[in-house]
């Protein structure tokens, strides 16, 4: 008995780093401290994961929590930098965007990790990943921009994939 009840309280905060984040997105969206938006911050960031818990499937552990923040930090300025040569490709009077299909091979196995990854390719601007092969083992990503597609998968492989791979597996 003891057992099932230690198990139900675990699935209460099984998604521990998303309780956070809920509780820190919405009191910067209150853009208060009060008593009131405080609660309900603590209210949905417990209440939110249990009720989306069959949905949400296993929390996705960082073993090296060190990588996490400069990693962070990388996509952060990959995001800002992709949108400044977009912005000059899409603007600009004489840009001619070459789009082309890239195949990158896919050395993460885990689920979440691997969306993750899509994540990172469709928010970085000038690239969406439109197709995640699991048998194949590769993610099909569409470029804005592309000169050479092998150098732009083993640059995805390189600045992404590799550090998912050191955080989480």
């Amino acid at each position: 008995m003891k057992k099932d009840a230690l198990l139900a309280g675990k699935a209460w905060f099984s998604h521990p780093a998303l309780s956070v984040l809920l509780f820190l997105v919405w009191l910067l969206l209150q853009q208060s401290l009060s008593f009131a938006h405080v609660l309900m911050a603590a209210l949905l960031s417990v209440a939110l994961p249990r009720l989306l818990h069959g949905l949400l499937g296993p929390a996705m552990r960082p073993k090296r929590w060190a990588l996490v923040l400069r990693f962070g930090l990388i996509v952060l300025w990959d995001i800002v930098v992709s949108n400044v040569t977009v912005a000059r490709l899409v603007l600009g009077p004489s840009a001619k965007p070459q789009p082309a299909w890239v195949r990158v091979p896919l050395a993460l196995r885990q689920p979440g990790p691997i969306m993750l990854l899509a994540t990172i390719i469709t928010t970085t601007p000038g690239t969406v990943s439109c197709v995640v092969d699991d048998e194949a083992h590769e993610i099909w990503v569409h470029a804005l921009d592309c000169i050479d597609a092998q150098e732009m998968a083993a640059q995805i492989k390189q600045r992404y994939e590799q550090p998912l791979l050191e955080i989480f597996e």
